[in-house]
This record gives structure tokens, C-alpha cells and sequence, in this order.
């Protein structure tokens, strides 16, 4: 399994699960632990999927060191702020069935998320937690973070995928080393991906499908990346990338698949509804 570096100098794996949507716990346990036995050591999730235990259960289960498996999960915006977010991680510990977590985000920049992040600092230094980091976090608020504290994201989980490129903000995130994480890197299946003419073809150079260009081209371009599927057949699929690599003409091919635009969340016009109405919104 390939690992990045991350700004603090702890090892994370390229390729991860994600769990977001499988609601049912029994087929959440089942899922993660046919990653596990693929072989995945990457499992995101978060407190507000609901499936946090089911995660720790299959854990559990597997048989695999806790040190082989790197845990991703986060902080939600109802639990924002200091006193809050030490008690929604000490939650989370439990429902993993673990110590330590190897990477706490906060979820959207909403609410007291400077008071979550002063716990987190506080947790990384007392070794709760291995890296910190946030998701949905545009320049602006990206910056301000940094400035505002001592220590800077490891890793920015945001919405990234060949038509959502967010390069503006990569090259950001570049510039203080923070690594970009992507959910939903098959774009929920948005502008057709699975059948898309310049993926389907690059693919069938290959031997390969779309959705494993696609995971293959983040790869290559050093963002880590967590698809889900509930699938034991697809998840092996999404898990054998790297067997082929893409040449610099692929690579430029699907980098002018890029709209330049969100597909999935706007974060700043939810960001607004948020401080005018305080709506929650659901990534």
C-alpha cells in the first residue's frame, strides 16, 4: 500500500475506504471488513454518518493490528467549539473501539470551529490524535486557520474529482504541504463518469474501467482518495490501481475534463445560509 507524507511527518495511505451513506450498521460491518480483508488500511468516517460503530466493530473483527490501520473520522458542526468536541472525541474512541485516532477533522467551517481546533491541537499534543486536519475548507477560512494557530492541517478533505479539479485551492494547500483528501472522487456518478468517452477510453488502453482511471489519476496527482462502495466486487475493483500508470498525455486529457465548479457542495453559498438561517447541511 502507498503512503504520502503528511506535513507532520506521519505516513497515511493514498488509496482509503469511505463509508459515507451506508446507513445500515450490519452492511457498514460487512463493507468495511471486506475492505480490510482486500486490503485497505485507510477507513473514514465521521461522527454524524451514524456508522462510526459499525466501523469499530469490523475493526475488531478483521484481526489486523490497530497500528496497520490508519482511522479518519471528524467533528460535526452541532458539536463545534472546545468542551464539545473533547467530549463528541471521546465518543468517537469509544464507538471504534480504539485509543487514539490517526486523523480528526473538522468537518465544515461552520460554528466555533476555532474551538474545536484549540481541542485538537490540545489532543494532537497529548497523542489522542496522530494528525489533524479539517474538510470543505475554501482559501479564505483556509488561511485564517493557519494564521490564527500553531499548527497547520495535515489535510483538507474536499469535494474532488476529474470535473471539480479545485486547483486554485491545491496549489494552496501546496504552499503549507497540506495534503488533499477526496471525497466523492467518482463525483457521485455526476456528468456520466462511469461512461465517460475520455475515461472509458484512457480505461480501455489499460484493461481498466473508468472509476480505476479515475482513483489512478488522484493517485498520480498525490491526493488521497476514499470511494465507497458496499460491492465486495467493486471494492476489489476500486483496490487494484496499481498494476498500470497513466502516461502525461492521459493525465493531460483528464485534466481538461475540469468544469472549475463544485458539482456536489457549494460550501460558500451553504456557508452563507448557515450564518443567515443557521441551516445544517450534510455533506
Amino acid at each position: 500500500m502507498k503512503t504520502i507524507q503528511l506535513n507532520n511527518g506521519i505516513k497515511m495511505p493514498q488509496l482509503g475506504y469511505g463509508v459515507f451513506q451506508i446507513d445500515d450498521p450490519a452492511q457498514c460491518e460487512q463493507s468495511v471488513l471486506d475492505a480490510l480483508q482486500t486490503g485497505y488500511r485507510l477507513i473514514d468516517t465521521a461522527a454524524c454518518y451514524g456508522n462510526e460503530a459499525a466501523v469499530g466493530k469490523a475493526i475488531a473483527k478483521s484481526g489486523i493490528p490497530r497500528t496497520e490501520i490508519f482511522i479518519s473520522s471528524k467533528v460535526w458542526i452541532q458539536v463545534s467549539g472546545y468542551k464539545q468536541t473533547m467530549a463528541s472525541f471521546q465518543k468517537t474512541l469509544a464507538n471504534l473501539q480504539t485509543d487514539y485516532l490517526d486523523l480528526y477533522l473538522i468537518h465544515m467551517p461552520y460554528g466555533d470551529y476555532y474551538g474545536s481546533w484549540r481541542a485538537m491541537q490540545e489532543l494532537y499534543r497529548a497523542g489522542k490524535i496522530r494528525a489533524i486536519g479539517v474538510c470543505n475548507f475554501l482559501p479564505d477560512r483556509l488561511v485564517d486557520l493557519i494564521a490564527s494557530f500553531d499548527i497547520v492541517p495535515a489535510v483538507n478533505q474536499i469535494e474532488l474529482h476529474p470535473f471539480s479539479q479545485r486547483r486554485a485551492l491545491r496549489a494552496l494547500m501546496a504552499k503549507y504541504r497540506i495534503t488533499p483528501m477526496a471525497w466523492a472522487p467518482f463525483a457521485e456518478g455526476q456528468h456520466q463518469l462511469f461512461t465517460n468517452p475520455t475515461l472509458t477510453t484512457i480505461g480501455a488502453h489499460y484493461g481498466k474501467t473508468a472509476a480505476q482511471v479515475t482513483l489512478r489519476w488522484l493517485k498520480q496527482s498525490g491526493v488521497v482518495a476514499i470511494p465507497k462502495s458496499v460491492h465486495l466486487a467493486r471494492i476489489r475493483q476500486n483496490f487494484t490501481i496499481d498494476d498500470f500508470a497513466l502516461n502525461a498525455n492521459d493525465m493531460g486529457k483528464i485534466d481538461q475534463l475540469d468544469t472549475g465548479q463544485p458539482l456536489i457542495l457549494d460550501v460558500a453559498s451553504c456557508r452563507e445560509a448557515y450564518r443567515l438561517h443557521h441551516i445544517t447541511y450534510v455533506q
